[in-house]
């Protein structure tokens, strides 16, 4: 069964020298890109985060169809705010396909290790990790108590009705925590010390060094606005 986060996986074409870069060279830069798209006031700012994200995706060969369905879930509800305050509206944008962009040539874990190296709180990172390991999980039972609540013929008519849904989510909720409390002991009897495990180690190359120094005229424009 397909997972439901197999739309978040990596995508372009995995031998670009975007996707080969150190995953912090490319949480760094991406997070430059934003800030300067968020903390910028004039259009030629954000036209200048614009272009060097269309490259970025030009050169790491991910598909525009990619990039447009993952950013939709935040573009449709940007866009209504877009219509009275523009500026919030292309800051949102421009932020959004920032992290489409990195989650699109670096995989979440690359991520995580990146994150964990550049001294993010440890506990943070754990949490995003189990949540992006367990998800799919909590989603398969979602679908399989909906089935169970469809095949005794629930199907309210009113909000009266509904009584079943609270219910059916704190027994979720119930069966999450008694998972993850199995997990948690099964990774502690496993020797688990509070690390993601990592078989690569990380090093910044001469690609890095171009990257880091591309994005440099983003600053120059930023402060120049």
């Amino acid at each position: 069964m397909k997972r439901p986060l197999d739309a978040a996986s990596v995508a372009g074409d995995a031998r670009s020298p975007i996707h080969r870069l150190d995953p912090r060279t490319k949480v760094l830069g991406f997070a430059l890109i934003t800030l300067v798209a968020v903390t910028a006031r004039t259009w030629p700012a954000w036209a200048a985060c614009a272009v060097a994200l269309l490259l970025v995706a030009v050169v790491a060969r991910v598909p525009p169809g990619v990039v447009a369905r993952r950013a939709l879930i935040v573009v449709v509800p940007v866009a209504l705010v877009a219509l009275f305050t523009p500026s919030a509206g292309v800051k949102a944008v421009l932020g959004t396909v920032s992290a489409v962009l990195l989650g699109a040539t670096t995989s979440f874990p690359d991520v995580l290790h990146a994150l964990e190296r550049l001294r993010v709180p440890r506990v943070l990172i754990l949490i995003a990790a189990f949540m992006y390991r367990y998800l799919f999980v909590i989603v398969g039972e979602v679908r399989r108590m909906r089935a169970a609540l469809l095949a005794r013929g629930y199907a309210p008519r009113h909000a009266l009705q509904a009584a079943a849904l609270g219910r059916v989510a704190t027994s979720l909720f119930l069966r999450s925590y008694e998972r993850g409390e199995r997990v948690h002991l099964a990774m502690l009897a496993r020797g688990f010390e509070q690390r993601m495990p990592r078989l690569g180690a990380l090093a910044f190359t001469r690609a890095d060094a171009l990257f880091a120094c591309a994005l440099v005229p983003l600053l120059a424009v930023r402060l120049l606005a």
